[in-house]
């Protein structure tokens, strides 16, 4: 595979999102003015109607149909077969591209091309701050503070919740483990080092597995303030929430188990499972004495553990 035709290849997997895929798609098209560009669109079978709506709508764009959801990371890996970029970005399709952020990601990775992984700013819609565009690697610790609330309770605490990085304002560039795979930009021959994606990883963690990879081959993945996207999250993947939790917690089991070592990931895995039967009894009990909220969605983690333990 050659990569020298294009600055970028951008890839992009939709999954029942029609209306927002066009719109960010549309929004790649008017703000990267300065680099040349490819689109690779894989749908992952959705039955919106977005596969046919982007290739009439988006002639320009190389259009995969996939006949079954490969999910996130498979996916991925499909499209980037087609790919010709001397870089390559994850763009999720509840993005929307603003004041130029490709074309500036581009310029900041060009100035600083030994860090090989770049990501940018985050906004929600409505102009407030997202802050979920990196995280720190998992540990013991993290897992620790997740099942405990710890990190819920004190959410500005780098001791408590330290995979949220609450001293960093967003606002200068920042060194980090993780960039979130929404946004993230990468030279195309360290994606090919990697062989992209683990295709173990359907939906979540999978790029906390990219970005230690990545690491491990001496990547340092960068963020600048200046590339800014709006991003409200969870729009890529229409899940319903019972599922959707499922899903996270099955990937960052996975996670553990191919990171954290024999007994750390043993001792996370036994962590989640008390944080769901937690959940469970805690629910219950709320329900017996006050008669509300039921504590079904809970119950069913726990009944339906086969799928994600």
């Amino acid at each position: 595979m050659t990569h020298n035709q294009v600055d970028v290849s951008i890839l992009i997997v939709s999954y029942n999102t029609r209306e927002m895929t066009i719109e960010c798609i549309e929004s790649i098209f008017a703000e990267t003015r300065s680099h040349s560009f490819e689109v690779i669109l894989i749908d992952n079978d959705s039955h919106d109607g977005s596969a046919d709506a982007i290739a009439e709508q988006c002639p320009k764009v190389k259009l995969i149909r996939s006949e079954k959801n490969l999910g996130f990371a498979r996916a991925n890996n499909v499209a980037s077969e087609q790919s010709t970029g001397r870089r390559t970005l994850l763009l999720n399709p509840d993005t929307v591209i603003v004041e130029r952020a490709i074309d500036k990601l581009l310029d900041f990775a060009d100035e600083n091309p030994d860090c090989r992984m770049w990501g940018g700013r985050h906004m929600f819609r409505d102009g407030s701050k997202n802050e979920y565009n990196c995280w720190s690697d998992y540990t013991v610790w993290t897992v620790f503070c997740s099942c405990t609330g710890l990190s819920k309770f004190f959410q500005k605490s780098s001791i408590f919740n330290p995979r949220s990085y609450p001293g960093y304002d967003r606002m200068s560039i920042k060194e980090v483990d993780i960039i979130t795979g929404c946004f993230l930009l990468m030279d195309t021959n360290l994606w090919d080092e990697l062989e992209g994606f683990d295709n173990d990883f359907f939906l979540f963690a999978e790029e906390a597995d990219l970005c230690v990879r990545a690491r491990k081959a001496g990547a340092r993945p960068t963020l600048t303030p200046d590339a800014l996207i709006m991003h409200d999250g969870g729009g890529s993947s229409p899940i319903r929430s019972e599922d959707r939790r499922i899903m996270l917690i099955k990937a960052e089991r996975q996670y553990h188990r191919k990171h954290l070592g024999f007994f750390g990931s043993k001792l996370a895995c036994l962590m989640i499972d008390f944080r769901v039967m937690g959940l469970a009894l805690t629910g219950s009990f709320k329900h017996l004495v006050t008669g509300n909220p039921s504590p079904q969605a809970s119950l069913n983690l726990l009944k339906r553990r086969k799928e994600w333990a």
